[in-house]
Formats: structure tokens, sequence, C-alpha cells
């Protein structure tokens, strides 16, 4: 399909012969002042007449081509910046699967060294890493985004079907990267706002901290209910061990600190919203959560026919060129003569 992407630049067309029109020839005008003052006489007035109309036919029939190479090089330049375009039509697959929303706690607690993977001790960032990569793979159909949270909550990545890019996003998180706090319920409440427009089927957020809200301007319950209200449902995860004191990165240097879940808040948000809450004190833990979201009901993603332009500004661009070419050679030709 054929169209202009600034059409309305058309009404540049007249504007040269409005200029001509609304703009008197002032050198014209002079000269026939100078005409009308001067009288010239001569015996042969006749034959000098008649010599002076055989010239002005060819003068005439050169200003004419000239005029009309003039008009065709300013349509040709308004055509230009008008933008023509050739639109081709593409259609968005349908696919069926959830709105997920990933929420991970990035603040400092997250360098506790209170699990194990592949028989050595690792962080807890580094078993969400892994655990959660891994769950991006299974979710063909999906539709995944991720939120960062810490001092206050980011959109890392929104939702979308690729999951590769989000589990690229997910290699390069550490603890502490957006402060070392932990603003849950600012998380739930950016959740609600990239969720709420979605099928209110398949709008699920997974949260995923090893802390108590300790920071943020809205309050954990306050937005488990806004997320209730748009039938958001939210799958709480409390990452960590049962010890009061865990092992933790410091300055470089490893020692103990006391460290609490907040699971009576953790239960109370998954509640609320007909979630689940889970306790993640090894990596078995973390993956039950699949075959609970396994359970919910797939949703049609809506179809979407978009249109990519292709640029056709160079056909009348250099249309516009030949014409100069063509005025430029007759102007020399002219001259040599």
């Amino acid at each position: 399909m054929f169209s202009f992407y600034w059409p309305w630049l058309a009404l540049l067309l007249p504007l040269p012969w409005l200029v001509r029109f609304f703009w008197p020839d002032r050198e014209a005008l002079e000269q026939e002042e100078e005409m009308a003052e001067s009288v010239l006489y001569h015996p042969a007035i006749e034959r000098l007449e008649q010599a002076f109309h055989s010239s002005d036919k060819g003068l005439q029939s050169h200003d004419w081509l000239q005029a009309i190479l003039w008009a065709l090089l300013w349509i040709a330049l308004v055509a230009t910046v008008m933008r023509p375009q050739w639109l081709e039509e593409h259609t968005q697959v349908t696919s069926r699967g959830y709105d997920l929303m990933l929420a991970v706690d990035t603040s400092r607690s997250m360098l506790a060294l209170d699990f194990s993977l592949h028989g050595r001790k690792v962080t807890r960032m580094d078993v969400v890493k892994e655990v959660v990569d891994e769950f991006i793979q299974q979710r063909q159909g999906d539709r995944i985004g991720l939120i960062l949270f810490g001092d206050q909550a980011y959109v890392q990545a929104p939702l979308t079907l690729d999951g590769a890019v989000v589990r690229d996003m997910l290699t390069h998180l550490s603890p502490g990267m957006v402060g070392d706090a932990t603003a849950i319920g600012d998380a739930i409440g950016l959740a609600v706002k990239k969720l709420k427009e979605r099928p209110a089927e398949s709008r699920v957020l997974i949260l995923i901290t090893d802390g108590e809200n300790t920071e943020g301007s809205l309050l954990p319950v306050q937005a488990a209910m806004m997320a209730d209200h748009f039938n958001i449902r939210i799958y709480t995860i409390g990452v960590g061990s049962q010890q009061k004191e865990v092992p933790i990165w410091k300055e470089g240097k490893i020692e103990m600190e006391e460290m609490s879940i907040d699971e009576n808040l953790l239960m109370r948000i998954a509640q609320q919203t007909g979630g689940q809450y889970f306790r993640a004190t090894d990596t078995q833990a973390l993956e039950a959560i699949y075959q609970d979201i396994n359970t919910l009901e797939k949703t049609d993603a809506k179809s979407k026919t978009i249109l990519i332009p292709q640029p056709l500004y160079r056909w009348p661009l250099g249309f516009a060129l030949l014409i100069l070419m063509m005025m430029v050679g007759i102007s020399l030709g002219r001259n040599q003569q």
C-alpha cells in the first residue's frame, strides 16, 4: 500500500506561484517605467519590430521550457519531503500462554552463602539465577517480564515472548545493583501497572525475595489489594535457609549475620491474590512452583497486523536531480550560442 508519511506537506506545491503572484517583479516594473519615458525614432521602425518579434518567439519558447522544468523540479522536491513509502503488512502469530512477571530481590542480603549448587557453596543470587533461568527455558509460548527491586523497583525487561533476552539479563544481576533495601510493595505495584492491561486469566507475578519490606512508598498489603483488584495472582518465594545466622560476603570476607524472612507477609500476599507461598530452602523447593503454574488456564495473545514502511523518497529525489541536470545543460547551451 502506497502512502506519504507527511501528506500535509502537499500544501507547499502552490507556494512558488503564490509568491510570484503576490510579490511583484520590481525589475520588470522599472523597465516598463523606463520604456514609457523613452521614445525611439527610427526610419525603418516596422522592420525593426519584426526582427524583435522573431527573436522574442525563440525566447518565449525557451522561457516556457524553463518554466515547465522549474515546475517539475518543485513538484519532485515536495514529493521527496512528503516521504513517500510502501507499507508492507505483517501479521504477528497468535500464541497461547501466560503473562508472567518475575520480580527479583537484588538487595545486599542476596549475597548470603546458605545454598549449595553442584556441590559448592553459592550465594542466594546465584541459586535464583540458576533456577529462574531453567524456569524461563520451560516457558514456551509465555510472555515473560523482569522487575528488579531494592531501594526502588525497576522494569528490567517488559513482557516479551523472547525468553532468551530475559535470560541474558538475568546473568548480569548482582546484589545491591538497585540498592541494599527491600521495596516489596513497590515491586508489586509496578508489576500491577504492567500486567493490568493483559488478559485477566493469565496475569501472574512471581515475587522472589529473601527478607522483609524495609523501603518503598507503597505498603505490600496495599499493593496486594491492587493486584487482587486486577485479578493478578502472586506467587511469593522466600529464599533462604532456616538458620537464624547465615554466612554472607561483607567487605571482601565472610561474616555471620542474622537474617529473617517475613513469611507471614509473603503468605498474606499470596492468599490475598489467590496465589501460593513457597519457602525455598534449597533448589528443589524453588522448582516446586513449576507444576502449580501449569494448572492455570492459558489464554490467547491477540494477533496484531503491523505495517512496515519501505521508503521511496529516492525516486522523486533522483527525478529532481535529473531535471536539474537538464536545466544546467540547457543554460550552458544557450550561453554558447
